[in-house]
């Protein structure tokens, strides 16, 4: 049964893109980390924001404010194997701290600022991942609990009877597929078992603007 992202938390749009139109521009990145975060990377821009495919599809969740405010590049490999444990994302990217109420646990990763953001917020985003290799079975498909993003924020300790109550599904991919989730569902990614290239480009887009002079940090 196909996902829709309403019922389920998450769906997939099937060769959505050219693949090789962002190898071109991220394949000189850094490919011992488990998760890059993107800014400022010549030629993406354009890519994800208005009247690109990309944005194309985001636009049919947010309306025409979609706006990419994050992005993170994925290349898991056979010599870069990593595992994720059920988690929310509960983090958003911003430009600099302020300190604003609700927002809180700052930190900095890859020099860009970080903050939690109310939960609300992240209940009106979406995240895109783009596959830009294919994505079977046994090269570490994303793994969801479907319908987790209408449960708010789930305690840590709730994880596993969450994932038990909801059902597992691996979202496996074509070269040029896109998914989208909703930014808080419930999800996770083992160890490939049989690793091979695995390239993902994940955007998160918001249509909303800061409280109190925060910002985006954008792409």
């Amino acid at each position: 049964m196909s996902l829709q992202i309403v019922r389920d938390g998450a769906q997939k749009f099937c060769r959505a893109v050219d693949p090789s139109e962002f190898l071109n521009i991220l394949d000189h990145l850094p490919t011992d980390r488990a998760g890059l975060r993107l800014k400022n990377i010549v030629g993406l821009s354009e890519r994800l924001t208005k009247s690109s495919q990309i944005w194309n599809i985001a636009q049919k969740f947010l309306g025409r404010g979609a706006l990419p405010v994050r992005a993170i590049y994925f290349d898991k490999s056979e010599n870069n194997n990593w595992s994720l444990d059920w988690h929310q994302d509960r983090t958003i990217a911003v430009t600099e701290r302020r300190d604003v109420d609700g927002f809180q646990n700052w930190t900095i990763k890859n020099n860009i600022q970080h903050v939690e953001p109310p939960f609300e917020l992240l209940a009106d985003m979406i995240t895109l991942r783009i596959h830009l290799d294919k994505v079977d079975s046994a090269n570490a498909p994303l793994r969801i609990a479907l319908g987790s993003h209408k449960m708010g924020r789930i305690p840590e300790a709730s994880y596993p009877s969450v994932v038990e109550r909801c059902g597992e599904r691996v979202c496996l991919a074509d070269a040029g597929d896109v998914w989208v989730y909703h930014t808080p569902i419930l999800h996770a990614s083992s160890l490939a078992s049989k690793p091979g290239r695995r390239r993902v480009l994940q955007v998160d887009y918001a249509a909303r603007v800061l409280p109190n002079g925060l910002c985006w940090a954008g792409i």
